[in-house]
């Protein structure tokens, strides 16, 4: 998109779905197997040239320990030119690793932009999660994305590089 960025705070919601704990799953915590996580996430952004308010909710769950599929929806506010977008996701959490909790994760987004054709987008993004008290994490890291059938005519770049900052509440 021509000269986009976003700064977003993630917060989300990481409850357990069900009773049944076992000693992986104590030990995976927040990203064990039947843990679902909702979002909510709010910011600025901005694109062909107007800054933005942005404000998503999204939800993924576990698989399997540490790994998570999800949805996001994310709508842009404030400027001339409307934007959505819909992302599904997927991430693997290294829970093993002591004191920080490395990850990895890749993302396919459709991004439905008023007065222009839809845009398709795939990506890619790394962090790590530092535990912030007993079931509170934050999460720091970055996201490349990498447009798909981009017109170099209507966007000024066809892939951008952004940071991304998470604060995550289990219950």
């Amino acid at each position: 998109m021509t000269k986009t960025g976003a700064i977003l705070l993630t917060a989300v919601l990481a409850a357990t779905a069900g009773a049944s704990a076992t000693a992986a799953a104590d030990v995976a915590g927040v990203f064990s197997q039947g843990r679902t996580h909702l979002a909510v996430v709010g910011g600025t952004g901005y694109a062909f040239d107007d800054s933005y308010f942005v404000l998503g909710v999204g939800a993924s769950y576990y698989l399997l320990n540490g790994l998570n599929v999800g949805i996001y929806a994310e709508t842009w506010t404030g400027g001339d030119v409307g934007i959505n977008k819909v992302t599904p996701s997927m991430q693997y959490v290294f829970y093993q690793v002591p004191h920080v909790q490395p990850y990895l994760g890749v993302f396919y987004r459709r991004t439905f932009i008023e007065g222009l054709q839809d845009l398709d987008s795939t990506g890619g993004r790394a962090g790590v999660y530092f535990a912030a008290g007993r079931n509170t994490l934050i999460g720091v890291g970055a996201v490349y994305e990498s447009y798909l059938d981009c017109d170099k005519a209507t966007y000024s770049s066809c892939a951008d590089t952004y940071p991304e900052l998470s604060f995550t509440v289990a219950f």
